[in-house]
């Protein structure tokens, strides 16, 4: 049994009858744990437990509780024990809570937290300036900084003051800065612990740090981060100044939440604000309905497209039959394409401009897959004693067209919308399928139209179509 579930009636009994003894029972638990356990209060009860317990111990939960219940809140707790709150918060999420907040709502906590911490609410504002999707807006303004002349001894005194004053504050590197605060060099805590305690900084830091901008979107961050094997990244301007330090923490936050984003605009649903159960019905229609509608019209091309070809699949009777066997296959292709260029997208191994290399190889890969395809449909075909073999090789070309078709679609739309500055995401595979479905129809028809084009001419004559009679 979860935690939460385990000691939620007891949490709420103390709140009732002894809520000074709530703090003896939280002081044992992890802020992670704390946090799933306030999840699954009611709001009233959650802020009661989050006013109970001093700001310095209720910033760590607070500061892991989702957007949508840190907003909930705050509504209930008051901006004044928010500030608190706040004050004690880290200073990437105490950002992040800014964020979500109403502009209103959020002016007058900062308005209260500048009387409590006027160094907090600065950062507040250093943070804020920077675009939500940003690296200045993901990093942290709270790091170790030491003058370069310095040596190993007071490197240390000066991580062991940080830890002091930051309890709950990861400690990765000691960033040696001049008194312009550009940073000139850089010390792990391992390269600390291994240096004499006299050892000159200057001797010892190394000079070559990866950074990134503030301006660098958290996606590009992030694969930087991996790429290089990265706990931490410096931000630093374009003056070589030290903004803050992006964590490893945060970094994963991101991953999963644009993981998250992808997989449900895959589906064509918009992206959720909030966790499934805390979606609220009214809210899922709009976000699945939007996608099931525009999915839906597009699909009117595919009947359009039925109608006009009309002729061709009267003349060749029986044939209609087969149409959605050939059109899903070209869907299912296009499909598969278009998630593997997708995903190398996101993680940064297929750029826009490798289109006519990812437009070859996706090409020939239609053709050898569509093949394989066709010469099972054309086998499938002559199954039955009564079927052409004309027909048997239209349906065997007709996929090969098909999955060279929608391999290439799938492949490219991704690609044109990153270039126009669409996220590909958007390119769902419901979306591609039903775009394909009707590139599936004109391949087809003119398929059949050289293939079997004696039955055409002679229904088109009045002798009447070949009767198939696909099982």
């Amino acid at each position: 049994m979860r935690l939460e579930k385990l000691l939620g009636p007891d949490i709420k009994l103390l709140l009732k009858e002894d809520p000074e003894q709530l703090g003896i029972l939280l002081d044992e638990i992890h802020a992670e744990d704390l946090a799933d356990l306030v999840g699954e209060l009611d709001p009233d009860e959650a802020a009661q437990l989050l006013a109970r317990v001093p700001a310095e111990e209720a910033a760590p939960i607070f500061e892991r509780l989702d957007e949508h219940e840190q907003e909930e809140l705050v509504e209930l707790m008051g901006p004044e024990s928010v500030a608190q709150i706040a004050s004690e918060m880290a200073p990437d999420d105490r950002a992040d809570l800014f964020s979500v907040l109403p502009d209103a709502v959020g002016d007058e906590i900062l308005e209260k937290l500048e009387k409590v911490d006027p160094e907090a609410a600065e950062d507040v504002r250093e943070i804020e300036k920077w675009p939500e999707t940003a690296a200045g807006h993901l990093m942290t303004t709270s790091y170790i900084s030491i003058s370069p002349d310095e040596n190993v001894e007071a490197a240390l005194q000066a991580i062991r003051a940080y830890v002091k004053e930051h309890e709950n504050a990861p400690v990765y590197n000691v960033y040696a800065m001049d008194t312009d605060e550009r940073l000139v060099g850089i010390l792990s805590l391992r390269e600390l612990i291994a240096a004499k305690p006299f050892d000159l900084l200057t001797d010892i830091f190394r000079t070559n740090v990866i950074s990134v901008p503030p301006e660098m979107d958290q996606e590009e961050v992030a694969r930087r981060m991996a790429k290089y094997d990265l706990n931490v990244m410096p931000v630093i301007d374009d003056k070589g100044v030290m903004l803050g330090i992006i964590t490893i923490d945060d970094v994963i936050d991101v991953l999963t939440a644009e993981q998250t984003e992808d997989v449900q605009k895959l589906g064509a649903v918009e992206p959720l604000d909030v966790p499934y159960f805390k979606t609220t019905f009214i809210e899922f229609i709009k976000k699945r309905g939007v996608w099931l509608v525009i999915l839906f019209v597009e699909e009117f091309f595919t009947q359009t497209a039925l109608r006009y070809y009309d002729p061709v699949f009267e003349a060749v009777k029986g044939a209609s039959y087969y149409v959605p066997l050939l059109i899903s296959t070209g869907g299912n292709s296009g499909s598969q394409s278009s998630t593997l260029i997708i995903r190398g997208m996101a993680v940064g191994e297929i750029k826009p401009r490798d289109w006519w290399r990812i437009a070859i190889r996706e090409l020939f890969m239609g053709l050898v897959l569509g093949c394989g395809l066709g010469a099972i449909g054309f086998l499938r075909v002559l199954m039955y004693p009564d079927q052409h073999v004309d027909f048997a090789i239209t349906v065997g070309v007709t996929l090969v067209g098909i999955v060279m078709t929608g391999c290439t679609i799938g492949s490219m739309l991704p690609l044109i919308l990153k270039r126009v500055g669409v996220d590909p995401a958007t390119s769902s595979t419901p979306f591609i399928a039903s775009l394909v479905d009707v590139a599936g129809i004109i391949v087809f028809v003119h398929v059949a139209k050289i293939v079997m084009a004696s039955v055409i001419e002679a229904h088109a004559n009045g002798a009447g179509g070949v009767i198939l009679h696909p099982h």
